[in-house]
């Protein structure tokens, strides 16, 4: 193959192949649940102790094998090992600028804040619970909204038997607020 057609810096990032990470509204702390935040440190101490060290020693053994240009786990090894880095850099950031909220610690409390779990009763007489968790740990499928998201931001504040009302794209919903529950919420 001519070299026209061959990369000469494998060490270039890949950037844009990653998908964007949500971020953290300016001025404002990383909040999390304890459970969140122990799975992003599972993450990072899974990324540093097994895989890291593994990639290493394959791009090591790769690399002793002769040519690089055309070693496939030699430039795969190497191209993995940048997104084990970036990820652990991305990690460790989350983590350092974290405010860990236990929501069994505001037990008793009648408002929506972090961590509250709410059962609201939308206008097509379905009720639905959410808890309002991390960036990190938002996951719509089991009703669990980031902090920074529109229908946890609509209910700040609101008690038991408020109406709220949701922006959407087409048009306002009314919420009404059946629940407001402060609990460990397994993620």
């Amino acid at each position: 193959m001519s070299k026209a057609f061959t990369r000469e810096n494998d060490d270039a990032d890949d950037e844009d192949e990653l998908a964007p990470l949500p971020a953290i509204p300016a001025g404002t702390k990383n909040y999390m649940t304890p459970a969140g935040y122990r799975l992003l440190k599972e993450e990072y101490m899974h990324l540093l102790d097994v895989e890291r060290p593994t990639t290493v020693q394959t791009v090591s053994w790769a690399a002793g094998n002769g040519d690089r240009s055309e070693n496939g786990d030699y430039i795969y090894g190497k191209r993995r090992l940048r997104e084990i880095d970036r990820r652990l850099r991305f990690l460790a950031k989350r983590m350092e600028n974290s405010e860990v909220i236990d929501p069994q610690q505001r037990q008793g409390c009648e408002q929506v804040f972090f961590g509250a779990t709410v059962t609201v009763c939308h206008e097509d007489g379905v009720e639905r619970t959410y808890s309002i968790v991390g960036i990190d740990e938002a996951n719509a499928g089991k009703g669990h909204i980031s902090w920074v998201s529109p229908l946890a931001r609509t209910l700040l504040k609101a008690r038991a038997d408020d109406a709220v009302k949701l922006q959407l794209p087409n048009g306002i919903e009314e919420l009404v607020v059946v629940e407001v529950v402060y609990r460990s919420i397994e993620l």
